[in-house]
């Protein structure tokens, strides 16, 4: 039976064996012994099988797969990282775009409120002579330090 292809036996599970085939058999004890299984199997009844059989089958397999993927430990999972991603990239954005928002918005009323502040002072403008002097008058109240070079030698 070693020598037979894996058709061959197939064929001898699929169909009648003819009586031609069994005197052909005479020196191959195996094919005679499948031959006669097979015989023996097609006048077996048919098991009667439930009505929700493939639906237990599945709930099987799906169980299966789930603890094989527990023991192998934690993988990627495309089909729920990626829209937990583009859950979490949306709230960061709108988030973000928020703050963005407040920012302007605050920064807005403290220009509009200093604005206000100096539209409603009394003080007087300075005039464009003094600003023109702006640099000396700011030097002016700086501290200046001794040239000590000078001195040792002016004396």
């Amino acid at each position: 039976m070693d020598n037979q292809s894996p058709a061959e036996r197939e064929r001898l599970w699929r169909r009648p064996v003819s009586g031609a085939e069994r005197a052909a058999w005479r020196g191959q004890p195996e094919l005679e012994l499948e031959a006669r299984l097979t015989d023996a199997l097609a006048q077996l009844p048919d098991a009667a099988v439930p009505s929700n059989f493939t639906a237990r089958v599945m709930a099987s397999i799906d169980l299966e797969e789930t603890r094989s993927a527990r023991a192998r430990g934690w993988r990627w999972n495309w089909h729920v990282l990626l829209p937990r991603m583009a859950v979490t990239t949306a709230i960061v954005l709108f988030t973000g775009l928020g703050f963005q928002q407040y920012q302007v918005s605050h920064r807005r009323t403290e220009l509009a409120r200093t604005v206000s502040l100096v539209a409603s002072a009394t003080v007087p403008v300075p005039s464009a002579e003094v600003l023109e002097n702006l640099d000396v008058i700011q030097r002016m109240g700086q501290t200046s330090h001794a040239d000590t070079e000078l001195l040792t030698d002016l004396q």
